[in-house]
C-alpha cells in the first residue's frame, strides 16, 4: 500500500484498535456480542452505528439461537491497514452456554475476515479454510445487519432500482431449504434435550421459529447498494467483487430482526470467497454536536446541580453555557455559567457546569452555544409526584403474575399462568439458562403438576419467567424502601382472592405492602410444595418463551396440560443464603399486614440458615447477611455472634459486605467491632472515590454487555447505608450522582430518563412486555446506554436490545424508586 494510502482516508489507528476518517469510524471483531448485534464488522457514522455483525452466517436472516461462530485471533496490521480475524463454526461454548442450546449445523470449518483500509474505502474480504460442500451453497453467506429504526421510509439504491426502507416487513415469503430441521445432518447438544415434541412445547409438531425455513424475498439483488442516497451523514455504499447482494428483511421470520444486506457464498471456492469493497460518505468538516446531559427531572434547591456537556475530541472550544428561566413570555436567561474541563472519557472530551448555588425555584434549561437540554425544574416538591410513584402505580401492577391487571378501560394482560407448574425434567439445559441436574431434588417427578405455584410473583422483564433472586430480590428491596422511608402510598387495588389488580383504583391498603405481599407470595408457595426454593418458573418451550404480547395467551390456565411452564430447582447455597436474608426482613414488612405470611417468611429464613450447608467463601458471605438480618428482626444473640466470629472475612469482603453490616451495626451493638471495622470502611471509601472519578459523572459508568444503570442504581442503594451508619465517612454525592445518571446525566447523545415516563424525555420505547408496540411500561427502568468497544456509548431508540431498554425485576424499579425516597431524606435534613 503507499504512503498516500496510509496517511488519509481510513487508517487504523492501532491505539483504538479501528479504522479512523474525520467523523466516521469503522471496528471489525472489537466487540463480543453478536447475539444483540454487537460484533463483526461496523461502521459508525458521525454519531451513529448504522451496520454491524458483518460476518459470516449459516442462513441471510439469522435469529437469536442460530450458530455463531467462535472468534480466535485478531490481528492489528499496521504495515497493511488492516485488520484479521481468524474464527471457526461451531463454538460449542456459546452452545453449551445457552446461546444456541437446541441444535447446530453438523458442518465444522475455519475462515478469516480481513478488513482492509484503502483511501476512503474499506475492502472486506472473507477466506475459508476449504470450500464449502454443495448442500451449503447458497446457505453460508456473509451478512451486514442495518439498524431498522433510522432507516424506517428512507431510500435505498440498488443497481437501477431504488425502493423505501419499510416500516414492516412485506412479502412475499418463500420457504428455504433450511439448516434447522430436526434430521440426521443435526445433532442434539450433550445433555440437552432436542424431542420434536418437547421443543414445540405440545403445541405442534412444526415449530417455525425453530425449523427457521421461512425468509422473505430479497427487496433487491445487485451488485451495488446505496444506504440513504439522500443523507450525507449516515450514506454509504457497497460494491461486491462475487456474489450478488440481496437486502433482506430479517423481522419477516424475526420481530426484532434488522435489515440484512447479503451475499451467498459459492461452493468451489476458499480464497476471497467474498469480497466487498464499503465506501462510506465521509464529511470532513463535521463535528460531533454538543450534547447537555443533566437530570431530566431536576433538582431540589439545595442539592448538587452540575450539568455534563459532551463533546467531540477535535473540537477546541470552551463556551460559556447560559442558564434559562420559562416565564409567561418563554425562555428568559437568568446566569452565566463558566465551564470547567473534565477531560477525555471513552470517546469524547467533556466540560463541567456547576449551578449548585442557582435555587430560586421554575422552570430552567441549560444552553451551550446551538445545543439545548430538555426543560427540568428547580423545586422543593420536585421528587413528590408523577416520579418515584409510577413504580408502585404503574410498573408493579403490570408485571404482576397470576392477575388480570385492568386500568380503567384497558386490560394490560388476562389472568395469567393459572396453571403453574409442572416440575422440569432432569438432565435438561433451558434456553434462558435454567439447569435441571440429574435430580428434581423434591418428590415430584420431571413432568409432575406441582401445586400452590399458581401465586404471586412478578414477570420479569419480556420473559415472563419467575426467578428466585428477582422475586425475593424484589420484595426485599421493597421492604427497605418501605422501613427506611415509610411508604404509604395506595393507587391500586388488588385481590388476590379473583386475582384481579385494578390501576389506579384505592382500596384502602398500602400498595408497597401488597406488592411486597404478592413477591413473597411467590417465594414462600415455592418453598412450602417443594420443601426448598425453586430456582424459577418459566415457559417450557421456545415458541412459549419469545411470547410477544399478553401473557395470558402463553398457556391455557389448565394445569397439568403439556403448555404448562416448568419449575426448575438447584443446590445453590449462596443463592438460598441470600434468599434467606431477604426473607428474614420481608417477615418485618409484613407483620400487620399479613401476620401468617410473616411468620412463615421468618421461619423460612431461619431454616434456610439452619440447613443450608456453606461449602466456599461466596456461601459464607451470603450467610453473614442472612445473619445481619435475622439479628435486625430477632435480636438473637446466636446472629450477632455469628457476625462478630466473621469479623476477619467481613474486612476481605467489604465491598460485598460492608453496607450490609452497616445497616446492621445498630443491632450489633459491639463498639469493639465498629472500631475493627473503621480502617476497612475508609479504605471502601477510597475505593469508592477512585472508581467515580473515572468519570465525569462522579460515579463508576463500567458496563459489561447490559448497560450499566442498574449497577449504579445498586451502587447508589448500598451507598445510602454506609452514609447513613457513618456519614463523617460517606457523603451523600453517590446517592445522588446515581440518581442523576438514571436520569439522564449520562454518556452518549440520547441523554434520557432510563425510567420510563419520567422526565421531560424518557425512555418510551422499552424491552418490556409491549415491546412489538413500539410502547413501554411507566416506572420501568431500562438497563440503559450500553457501550459498544471499544469506546462508544450507546442507546438506541429501538425495543428489541435488551442490553439497551430491558426492563427487570429484583433491582431495576425498585432501587430507582429508592434513590428518589433517599435522596429526598438526606436532602431534607
Amino acid at each position: 500500500m503507499s504512503q498516500i494510502n496510509r496517511q488519509q482516508g481510513f487508517v487504523l489507528d492501532i491505539g483504538k484498535g479501528y479504522f479512523r476518517n474525520h467523523g466516521v469510524d469503522v471496528m471489525a471483531f472489537d466487540d463480543i456480542y453478536p447475539a444483540g448485534h454487537q460484533s463483526g464488522v461496523s461502521i459508525l457514522m458521525h454519531a451513529s452505528r448504522v451496520a454491524t455483525n458483518g460476518d459470516v452466517r449459516f442462513e441471510q436472516t439469522p435469529g437469536q439461537w442460530q450458530p455463531l461462530p467462535r472468534q480466535g485471533k485478531r490481528m492489528l496490521d499496521a504495515e497493511n491497514n488492516a485488520i484479521v480475524t481468524h474464527l471457526s463454526y461451531p463454538d460449542m461454548d456459546n452452545h453449551l452456554k445457552g446461546f444456541n442450546p437446541m441444535i447446530y449445523p453438523d458442518y465444522a470449518f475455519s475462515y478469516s475476515v480481513t478488513v482492509r483500509g484503502e483511501g476512503n474505502q474499506l475492502r472486506v474480504t472473507v477466506d475459508l479454510d476449504r470450500p464449502i460442500p454443495r448442500e451449503y451453497a447458497g446457505k453460508l453467506c456473509f451478512n451486514l445487519e442495518l439498524f431498522p429504526a433510522d432507516l424506517f421510509g428512507q431510500p435505498w439504491l440498488m443497481d437501477g432500482k431504488q425502493g423505501i426502507f419499510p416500516r414492516q416487513p412485506n412479502g412475499p415469503v418463500r420457504k428455504q431449504s433450511s439448516n434447522y430441521e430436526i434430521s440426521e445432518t443435526l445433532r442434539p447438544l450433550p445433555g440437552i434435550t432436542a424431542d420434536r415434541e418437547l421443543l414445540s412445547g405440545g403445541h405442534t409438531a412444526y415449530n417455525p421459529i425453530i425449523a427457521d425455513d421461512l425468509i422473505a424475498q430479497p427487496y433487491a439483488v445487485g451488485r451495488r447498494f446505496t444506504v440513504r442516497p439522500d443523507d450525507a451523514l449516515h450514506r454509504f455504499t457497497v460494491e461486491t467483487k462475487k456474489a450478488d447482494l440481496r437486502l433482506y428483511d430479517g423481522r419477516m421470520n424475526h420481530n426484532n430482526g434488522w435489515f440484512v444486506l447479503s451475499s451467498e457464498i459459492p461452493e468451489g471456492v476458499s480464497e476471497a470467497a467474498v469480497e466487498w469493497i464499503i465506501t462510506p460518505n465521509v464529511d470532513e468538516n463535521w463535528l460531533y454536536p454538543p450534547v447537555v446531559q443533566l437530570s431530566q427531572v431536576g433538582y431540589m434547591p439545595n442539592q448538587t446541580k452540575r450539568a455534563v456537556v459532551e463533546l467531540d475530541q477535535r473540537d477546541p472550544n470552551i463556551l460559556p453555557a447560559t442558564l434559562e428561566r420559562l416565564t409567561e413570555t418563554g425562555w428568559q436567561p437568568v446566569c452565566e455559567l463558566t465551564g470547567k474541563e473534565w477531560g477525555v472519557f471513552l470517546r469524547y472530551r467533556y466540560l463541567q457546569f456547576d449551578f449548585s448555588d442557582w435555587v430560586d425555584e421554575g422552570m430552567y434549561r441549560l444552553v451551550y452555544g446551538t445545543s439545548v437540554s430538555s426543560a427540568f425544574r428547580i423545586a422543593a416538591d420536585v421528587y413528590d409526584r408523577g416520579v418515584w410513584q409510577p413504580v408502585l402505580e404503574y410498573f408493579l401492577p403490570v408485571q404482576m403474575c397470576h392477575m388480570r391487571v385492568n386500568e380503567k378501560y384497558r386490560v394490560w394482560h388476562d389472568l395469567c399462568h393459572n396453571d403453574d407448574a409442572r416440575m422440569a425434567p432432569t438432565h435438561y439445559n433451558h434456553i434462558d439458562g435454567y439447569v435441571q441436574g440429574p435430580s428434581t431434588l423434591t418428590r415430584y417427578q420431571p413432568g409432575d403438576s406441582v401445586p400452590g405455584l399458581n401465586v404471586g410473583g412478578w414477570h420479569d422483564a419480556g420473559d415472563f419467567d419467575l426467578r428466585i433472586e428477582s422475586q425475593a430480590g424484589e420484595a426485599y428491596i421493597l421492604t427497605m424502601a418501605y422501613e427506611a422511608f415509610g411508604v404509604d402510598y395506595d393507587a391500586t387495588t388488588i385481590d388476590q382472592s379473583c386475582k384481579v389488580t385494578e390501576i389506579h383504583q384505592p382500596d384502602g391498603k398500602n400498595d408497597i405492602l401488597q406488592q411486597i405481599e404478592h413477591g413473597t407470595l411467590s417465594v414462600l408457595g415455592g418453598y412450602r410444595a417443594l420443601g426448598r426454593l425453586y430456582r424459577g418458573i418459566i415457559s417450557s418451550s421456545l415458541r412459549q418463551y419469545v411470547l410477544l404480547g399478553d401473557p395470558s395467551a402463553m398457556t391455557d390456565n389448565l394445569q397439568g396440560n403439556e403448555d404448562d411452564r416448568w419449575v426448575f430447582t438447584e443446590d445453590n447455597p449462596e443463592r438460598e443464603l441470600i434468599t434467606a436474608s431477604q426473607l428474614a426482613a420481608i417477615s418485618r414488612a409484613m407483620k400487620g399486614f399479613n401476620d401468617s405470611l410473616s411468620s412463615d417468611a421468618l421461619s423460612a429464613a431461619m431454616e434456610l440458615y439452619t440447613v443450608t450447608q456453606v461449602r466456599d467463601d461466596g456461601a459464607r458471605a451470603a450467610k453473614i447477611r442472612a445473619a445481619a438480618e435475622l439479628l435486625i428482626t430477632t435480636g438473637e444473640r446466636k446472629y450477632r455472634d455469628h457476625l462478630l466470629g466473621e469479623t476477619q472475612l467481613i474486612k476481605e469482603h467489604m465491598q460485598k459486605l460492608g453496607w450490609m453490616i452497616a445497616k446492621a451495626l445498630p443491632a450489633i451493638d459491639d463498639a469493639a467491632f465498629v472500631r475493627s471495622l473503621r480502617e476497612p470502611f475508609a479504605i471502601l471509601h477510597r475505593h469508592y472515590e477512585e472508581l467515580s472519578a473515572e468519570t465525569p459523572y462522579g460515579i463508576p459508568y463500567r458496563p459489561h454487555i447490559w448497560g450499566a444503570g442498574w449497577d449504579i442504581q445498586r451502587l447508589g442503594v448500598e451507598y445510602y447505608y454506609l452514609h447513613r451508619a457513618m456519614p463523617d465517612l460517606f457523603g451523600t454525592d453517590q446517592i445522588l450522582n446515581a440518581l442523576n445518571f438514571v436520569l439522564g446525566c449520562h454518556p452518549g447523545n440520547n441523554s434520557i430518563s432510563f425510567v420510563s415516563g419520567v422526565g421531560t424525555n424518557s425512555a418510551t420505547c422499552a424491552y418490556g412486555i409491549n415491546r412489538a408496540d413500539f410502547s413501554y411500561t411507566p416506572g420501568g427502568v431500562i438497563s440503559g446506554t450500553a457501550l459498544i468497544r471499544p469506546d462508544f456509548p450507546e442507546l438506541l431508540d429501538w425495543p428489541f436490545l435488551w442490553q439497551q431498554t430491558e426492563y427487570v425485576l429484583g433491582g431495576g424499579s425498585s432501587n430507582f424508586m429508592f434513590l428518589v425516597l433517599a435522596a429526598k431524606q438526606v436532602l431534607g435534613k
